[in-house]
Order: structure tokens, then sequence, then C-alpha cells
């Protein structure tokens, strides 16, 4: 694997390049909305703007988030999906497609899905909203 030397003298991996950063005229894109506006993303992303705005702001080492974390997000989806319906607070038929998708992304499939990098901004909320 190549390293690169940084401003501060630090060796890191060269970076990856994402599919969702490089935006071409050959890559079909729809416009999505969110509190910040509008943004293109392209078309065969789950994703929204937040995720892609987090893809384009913060292209900083090129490492996605490790497997392990996103199968635990889905599983920490899928609870909290079961528990809210069972107190009637989420609506069976979005139950089942939380399930059903969580359970994707539980077995290691969507992983395109998460293309934000590890080292992100905040919460890391971009990633969990996916």
């Amino acid at each position: 694997m190549k390293a690169r030397l940084t401003q501060w003298g630090v060796h890191l991996p060269a970076p990856r390049l994402w599919q969702a950063r490089i935006p071409s005229a050959l890559k079909a894109m729809r416009t999505e909305r969110d509190s910040m506006g509008e943004m293109p993303v392209p078309d065969s992303a789950l994703y929204g703007a937040s995720t892609q705005r987090a893809v384009l702001n913060f292209p900083i080492s090129g490492h996605a988030m490790p497997d392990a974390f996103i199968r635990g997000l889905g599983l920490v989806k899928s609870a909290c999906a079961a528990a809210n319906a069972e107190l009637g607070r989420l609506d069976p038929e979005k139950n089942r497609l939380i399930q059903q998708v969580a359970r994707e992304i539980i077995a290691g499939g969507l992983r395109e899905q998460f293309p934000v990098d590890v080292f992100q901004t905040g919460s890391g909320t971009s990633t969990n909203t996916n």
C-alpha cells in the first residue's frame, strides 16, 4: 500500500477514491434536499443530501467505517424499531421495512451505502442517519 507524506510529516495510506466523491458527467444524479438546502446525489445512492454533503466535505482518509460498526448500527436500528413498534409508536409496516433493511445490513449488505470517511465530523450523524 502506498503512503504519502502530510504537511505534519505523518505517513498515511494513500486514500481510496469513493465513487460518490467523484461526480462525473456519466453518473446519473438526482437532487435531494435537507435543512441546508439542495444537494446532487448519485441516483444509485440510497442515502440523501446530508450524507452526500459529508462525503464531499470530509474526504479525510479514504477509509470507510469498519464493517463491524456498520453491522452494529443495523442491530441498534432493528432493536429500536422493534421496541417502538411494541410500544405502538411505530407503524407496523415501517417496522417491517426497517427490520428487512436492518437484517440486510447486519448480514453485510448495502456496505456501499455508507460512504462517509471514518474520520468524520462530530457525532457521526451522517453515518447514523443512513
